[in-house]
């Protein structure tokens, strides 16, 4: 046994060298192409949407306010500055700004343009901003309702990597210390990407250190003795450093939900370590020699450890039924962790504990009569009021029932944005002030022998615009529509009434003659290379996600009643609509995985068991967290959406550890030939403690998250905690009233 010892603690450290090296490599990543749902048929056409156009959301937007107003001298002459400035960003494509922008104007002497704003003439100022706010392409999308702010509208380089936006938010920030604005905003996906994993990297860090203080704190009041401490702490710390340098060995990028993997490690591994050392040091108290206790211990608490992390991984893993990658990964990865954790305490953990007395490890206090006492008094309770609990049990189930069905998915795209930072009051100040940042875009296929720029299909495209137009939730339209119009009103001495498509084909076609001399690259990206597509481009204000699923299919009911398909056909994409399908998803591979991990630990149950009358005992407490955390969400508010989904694995992973151990000792000892009613309590008075200790971790353990300034992790780390807390009280409640019922 002395050999195996060293062998496993050189082989740890070993390990650790290793797992330092490859957990440096860690990278970061976020992209919204992540959250896509695989294998959905609306992503395999956008995919090909963007093939034929560009991406929707590969712009960037610097707004400069002025709270008496845009138009002054000054004012003007700076935001011109820094819109020329914007052009020689890296992997900026072209800026455009109302300072910058000309509008075209039909003379005697042929076609010119004048000047959106004549920055040098503040006496031309009045009759410039009454044009500009008159006109439907700049309101909302190149200076705000109220007048009181430009944009600079950037296009960028399609698919920046994290490299590429970091370097180019550094470049907008240090250009933007050049100039004297009230105030800036920026909006743009190289900014979320650039952002979010800033945060993603602060959680990591933060939730490390909060939840080691946390565990260590609580093994203090546990153990007492540097030594117990330090075994536990040490171990604690060593099964993370294994898993991230397992994630580093395996090629692994962290996201944004990579926050909850410190906690997680900490909290599995801290509940791993309190269930092995209280029952080695429980085993010496009873005046066994070391040798004889680890191995108890090992054969024990290593079996029922065993199946704990077992069923954890499998909860966690149930997560692969998602369509979205980042939740599968997550769900591998804390499956993996959970595994590591466990190979961590059983071969490193039990080797260290090995060499140590009891008095080493833990004082010897009279906390065990206080725990006696406590797990006493509960037990009495199931023995004197078994009708109660039931009944209890039933109204809650009731209750739950009722909280689920008024579950949300109308989430919005700010309640995943950090709490309180600065990337947040840019997203919501564009959405009040702008038209806001979800992209939908509406494709346009001209039917027969129809091209897009045909008259009968730009009437087509023309009627759709008019509808989107009244609808106060899109701020913002564009199509190839807008060049017609644009000049048709050149045509008639730039008169506001005049912005309209051509009355009749004849008008029309001498715009024609006008578009054709632009250059090819202006039109690509709003016509197809064979003329035969189109796109409207819009921009949906956060209304949430259900909100804007009916917003869709009002649009397209719409589109069906007012449009000639025998002209052309219409089909709503991009990025925003393929994201908000995630709610959808999130609902479905929910149940699908839940659904798959019940009947898998029910397998696991049966072979331990043999019987399924103890199958169906270690199932019931286990489902009422999983319909407490569901009812929570409905009563509370809380919108579903893929990142809070996942508290559903993490609650019934870990939730059915503890039944695991309590039906495991009672198993052990109703095979040593006690009753049933001895064999409870024995249960009650030896594992009851660990199981409550773990509890008490686990609880404080997920409340870490209330540091996190992501709202998700906030939410699911208040969830978590509650129902695991409500799964402790199902397991000493129900689970002796079942066995009395049914065994």
């Amino acid at each position: 046994m002395n050999q195996l010892r060293k062998i496993s603690i050189a082989t740890f450290i070993i390990l650790t060298l290793l797992s330092i090296y490859f957990a440096l490599q860690l990278k970061f990543s976020f992209d919204f192409e992540q959250f896509f749902p695989t294998g959905d048929p609306d992503l395999a056409f956008f995919k090909e949407f963007i093939e034929e156009f560009e991406t929707d959301d590969n712009f960037m937007l610097i707004a400069a306010v002025r709270e008496k107003g845009v138009f002054e001298q000054s004012f003007l002459e700076q935001f011109h500055d820094l819109t020329l400035q914007t052009r020689k960003l890296p992997y900026i494509i072209e800026s455009q700004s109302l300072t910058k922008l000309t509008l075209p104007l039909k003379t005697p002497f042929g076609y010119t343009t004048i000047p959106a704003i004549h920055i040098d003439k503040p006496s031309r100022y009045a009759r410039d901003s009454l044009k500009i706010m008159q006109d439907e392409r700049f309101v909302h999308n190149l200076i705000s309702e109220d007048g009181k702010a430009l944009v600079i509208a950037m296009k960028t380089k399609d698919r920046l990597d994290l490299q590429d936006s970091d370097e180019l938010m550094e470049a907008i920030r240090t250009l933007l210390t050049n100039y004297s604005f009230e105030q800036t905003h920026l909006l743009g996906t190289a900014y979320f990407q650039s952002e979010l994993v800033k945060m993603s990297q602060r959680e990591v860090a933060v939730s490390a250190v909060i939840s080691g203080l946390l565990v260590t704190f609580i093994l203090f009041v546990l153990f007492r003795r540097p030594i117990g401490i330090g075994i536990a702490c040490i171990s604690i710390a060593l099964g993370m450093l294994l898993f991230l340098g397992l994630l580093g060995a395996w090629g692994r990028e962290l996201s944004v939900m990579s926050a909850l993997y410190p906690v997680l490690m900490i909290i599995v591994g801290t509940s791993d370590v309190i269930h092995i050392m209280s029952k080695y040091i429980d085993e010496l108290r009873k005046g066994l020699p070391k040798k004889e206790a680890i191995i108890i211990t090992i054969k024990e608490i290593g079996l029922a450890t065993l199946l704990t992390s077992i069923t954890t991984a499998i909860g966690f893993a149930s997560l692969l039924s998602s369509r979205i990658t980042p939740i599968k990964e997550f769900g591998v990865n804390a499956a993996v962790g959970v595994v590591v954790a466990y190979i961590t305490v059983i071969f490193f953990t039990t080797a260290l504990l090995s060499y140590f007395k009891r008095e080493q490890l833990t004082y010897l206090t009279e906390q065990k009569n206080v725990w006696e006492k406590i797990l006493e008094y509960t037990y009495q309770t199931t023995v004197l009021h078994p009708k109660r609990i039931i009944l209890g049990s039933i109204l809650l189930i009731g209750i739950c029932f009722w909280g689920i069905s008024t579950i949300s998915t109308n989430y919005r795209m700010e309640s995943n944005l950090p709490i309180g930072a600065t990337i947040t009051e840019d997203f919501t100040f564009f959405e009040e002030a702008f038209a806001g940042f979800r992209p939908m875009e509406i494709a346009v296929f001209a039917t027969d022998e129809y091209k897009a720029t045909d008259y009968e299909v730009i009437q087509q495209m023309d009627k759709i615009e008019q509808h989107l137009h009244t609808i106060p939730s899109i701020k913002s339209v564009t199509s190839i529509t807008a060049a017609y119009k644009s000049a048709n009103q050149a045509n008639n001495q730039n008169k506001a009434t005049a912005y309209s498509i051509p009355t009749t084909e004849r008008s029309f076609q001498k715009t024609q003659r006008m578009l054709d001399r632009l250059p090819e690259g202006s039109k690509d990206i709003m016509v197809s290379k064979d003329g035969k597509k189109a796109r409207i481009t819009t921009r949906v204000l956060d209304i949430g996600a259900d909100s804007v699923q009916q917003l869709g299919i009002h649009i397209d009911n719409w589109i069906a009643q007012h449009t000639d398909p025998s002209i052309a056909t219409f089909k709503r994409t991009g990025t925003a609509i393929i994201l908000d399908k995630n709610a959808l998803y999130a609902r479905q591979s929910l149940l699908e995985g839940l659904a798959f991990a019940v009947l898998i630990v029910s397998v696991l149950m049966a072979l331990l068991f043999r019987n399924w009358r103890m199958v169906f005992i270690s199932l019931v407490p286990n489902v009422l967290p999983l319909l407490i955390a569901g009812g929570l969400l409905g009563f509370l508010g809380i919108e579903l959406e893929a990142g809070v989904a996942i508290l559903f694995a993490i609650v019934f992973g870990i939730a059915v550890d503890d039944t695991i151990h309590f039906l495991s000792k009672f198993k052990l000892a109703s095979d040593k030939g006690l009753g049933i009613e001895e064999a409870i309590h024995i249960t009650f008075l030896e594992t009851g403690k660990a199981i409550c200790l773990t509890s008490v971790v686990l609880f404080f353990g997920f409340l870490v998250m209330l540091f996190s300034v992501n709202p998700p992790s906030v939410t699911v780390g208040i969830m978590i905690s509650v129902t695991l807390f409500t799964a402790l009280i199902s397991d000493l409640l129900i689970i002796p009233v079942l066995i009395r019922l049914l065994l």
